[in-house]
């Protein structure tokens, strides 16, 4: 790969996740509170009610059974009440309901928190991606067989690897002021900075990052399925298109966009726990320690539900980010291509 090349494919990543972050930033802030055990989604319960779970409480025989489910579990109202897990509120909002909820007790800019340091960190996490991506490829596709499934998972691997390492620090300053309630006195990026550095020094900056390589398997299998997709998609053209032209139009680009949707929602729903531990790792508390801990504990406490909160509104905000991603980094890599490769030929 060229100099030319490389930079043109920095840019492009850079450019295609700055126009998929800002786009579906509210949809980000809903699904880190979603996936988080401090969602602030929820209600009060009324009086009566908690007069009676109190009562419940009190009594046995027949009416102890009130307080359990027939898997084991405590009720929703009595988690709700014990402060420990998600209360029924928190599961069954709306993603309406949620955006509402911050525009009302948080203010409409609260549907953008962290999206600062998510347009700091996505350029360059994007461009790093999407460089490391194609020039590994270029490397795996000397030492394997050309764009086979392997030089496609030993690519992503490295891509998601190099741009978790040098970012993890952006996202998880990102998730705290995501998970940040306060609608007067909200957390600027410096004071979190200071507070994260002040409790666990650097090393705070990377916690949950061991999630975050189990995430992985998540850029994996999407970039799999997409290449696999696209490559198709280019076949079906080749074969039933006569004198097909290699210049791009809106077809190629629409193409891109339903391959990269699909590809990442197949993607997101095979690999989601890694981002609720990834959330629950990054909150305030010393509850949750370490990946598989977390995962567990989220488990017992909340059941298989817990472990995919926020999975709905994870596919609305993914398919139509990733969709936009992906297209428009195509799209830039043609212009560029285009325009600057064409011009040095010349």
């Amino acid at each position: 790969m060229s100099q030319t090349e490389a930079v043109i494919h920095l840019v492009a990543g850079g450019v295609a996740g700055t126009v998929g972050a800002i786009v579906t930033c509210p949809l980000e802030v809903v699904k880190t509170r979603l996936q988080s055990s401090q969602s602030g989604f929820t209600t009060q319960i009324p009086l009566i009610a908690q007069e009676r779970i109190s009562s419940t409480c009190n009594t046995f025989g027949t009416q102890r059974r009130r307080l359990w489910t027939t898997s084991g579990r405590l009720t929703p109202q009595v988690v709700a009440l014990s402060g420990y897990g998600p209360s029924p509120s928190s599961q069954s909002m709306s993603l309406v309901k949620c955006l509402k909820h911050i525009i009302k007790h948080e203010g409409p800019l609260a549907l953008f928190k962290g999206l600062g340091p998510n347009l700091v960190g996505v350029a360059p996490s994007r461009a790093v991606y999407f460089l490391t991506y194609s020039q590994a490829k270029m490397f795996w596709n000397g030492c394997l067989p050309k764009e086979t499934p392997i030089v496609h998972i030993l690519s992503a691997s490295c891509a998601g690897f190099m741009a978790c390492t040098l970012t993890n620090p952006i996202w998880f300053v990102k998730t705290r002021l995501q998970l940040d309630l306060n609608k007067d006195n909200r957390i600027t990026v410096k004071q979190c900075v200071a507070q994260i550095y002040r409790k666990s020094g650097i090393k705070g900056f990377y916690k949950g990052i061991t999630a975050s390589y189990m995430g992985i398997s998540e850029t994996i299998i999407h970039f799999v399925i997409y290449e696999a997709v696209k490559a198709k998609l280019i076949e079906h053209r080749l074969k039933n298109v006569q004198n097909y032209d290699t210049t791009k139009n809106y077809r190629d680009f629409l193409e891109f966009m339903v391959a990269g949707g699909l590809s990442k929602t197949i993607a997101s729903c095979m690999a989601y726990p890694h981002e609720v531990a990834r959330t629950r790792l990054r909150e305030e508390g010393n509850k949750y320690h370490r990946f598989w801990q977390t995962l567990g504990l989220v488990a017992k406490e909340e059941g298989i539900r817990g472990v995919y909160r926020g999975l709905g509104t994870q596919l609305v905000r993914q398919i139509p980010n990733t969709a936009i991603m992906m297209a428009t980094y195509e799209a830039v890599v043609y212009l560029l291509s285009v325009r600057f490769i064409n011009y040095e030929d010349a």
